[in-house]
């Protein structure tokens, strides 16, 4: 009789954003490695290169096929293991081509084109079978807030305390405020465990001193929670790159999935002769505002390949979401009022 085992692996995406592809790859391989000696009572060791661990992962999943195991490797952050050359997914893949390996690599990301950002030769091993999920709605949001934030009368809590938790809990709930709050942390993730830290941090917030939740306290988990680097930058920015942010913005809402720089000059004519902005610059001068954000890294290349051509000429995206811009746009004193129409439209 088979039994399964299933192994959990989430790269820290912070993480991924201030190492190397490499160094995540590493430690991701080292973790798979620790699951497995931890599974099997195996002694694990920290000092196993990358190559010691992969070949200790393909003996592991040999002999739990021959044992009739099943390992389900369960990729949180699907999208972040495609960094770099991905030599662990192409590792990982490659060993489940084994008649004798008995295992499922299930990937979860947040990003639709998760699959297009393979290799090559790593595309060539995935068998392409997508299960796409619907974000939850506004409605079923607001009733797993009042499940999980509503006290048990029979919770051994003094019942009238209980009583009032929950009163005041509902009118911050029905709060038009509370509402707004909740809109915009939706805008920048509306998963289900980021949810639920969401309001960990609310709770760990709230007031000491009557003893519960207020708006307050939602407000500070909003602040805390929200990617604030970013939009720090966007207000660090010149209102050139600003106008180069919103115009990238621009491209990808008419669906225009590859563009560059040449291709966001024309957007950015376009502006100029449709609204007749006085922030009119030379081309030589928004290409030098153009590679500022490329090195502040609020835009970047889409690919590796093409280093021998111009930059004009290379396929970029950008690297901040549309409330990320927005709100930084908001806290920029000096933003052109034209900037936020443009936003909106």
């Amino acid at each position: 009789m088979g039994c399964c085992i299933v192994m959990k692996i989430a790269p820290s995406r912070c993480a991924a954003e201030i190492f190397s592809a490499y160094l995540t790859c590493e430690v991701i391989n080292q973790e798979i490695a620790r699951q497995l000696c931890l599974e099997h009572h195996l002694l694990f060791s920290k000092m196993a290169s990358f190559d010691d661990n992969s070949q200790f992962m393909i003996a592991m999943l040999r002999e739990c096929g021959l044992a009739h195991k099943t390992i389900i490797f369960v990729l949180q952050e699907f999208d972040l293991f495609a960094l770099g050359k991905q030599r662990l997914l192409y590792s990982l893949l490659d060993a489940m081509q084994s008649v004798t390996s008995q295992a499922i690599v299930i990937g979860v990301s947040c990003r639709l084109d998760a699959d297009q950002l393979l290799e090559k030769r790593v595309r060539s091993r995935f068998s392409h079978r997508k299960l796409l999920f619907l974000p939850a709605s506004k409605e079923d949001l607001q009733r797993l807030f009042e499940h999980v934030l509503t006290l048990p009368v029979d919770s051994g809590l003094p019942h009238d305390y209980a009583a009032q938790f929950n009163g005041k809990l509902q009118n911050i709930l029905a709060d038009e405020r509370f509402q707004e709050i909740i809109a915009s942390y939706l805008n920048s993730n509306s998963s289900i465990n980021h949810l639920l830290r969401f309001l960990f941090i609310a709770i760990s917030y709230w007031d000491l001193k009557s003893g519960f939740l207020s708006l307050e306290s939602f407000k500070i988990a909003l602040s805390s929670i929200q990617r604030q680097p970013k939009q720090e930058c966007i207000q660090d920015c010149s209102i050139l790159e600003l106008y180069i942010l919103v115009c990238m913005k621009r491209l990808e809402v008419k669906e225009q999935n590859s563009y560059n720089f040449n291709s966001v000059m024309k957007e950015y004519k376009n502006i100029h002769d449709s609204f007749q902005t006085s922030d009119c610059y030379a081309q030589n001068v928004c290409l030098r505002a153009f590679e500022r954000l490329l090195q502040r890294e609020l835009i970047c290349f889409t690919d590796n390949r093409g280093h021998s051509q111009s930059i004009e000429f290379r396929p970029v995206k950008l690297l901040v979401s549309y409330a990320e811009l927005q709100e930084g746009m908001k806290s920029y004193s000096s933003c052109p009022t034209i900037l936020q129409k443009l936003m909106d439209k």
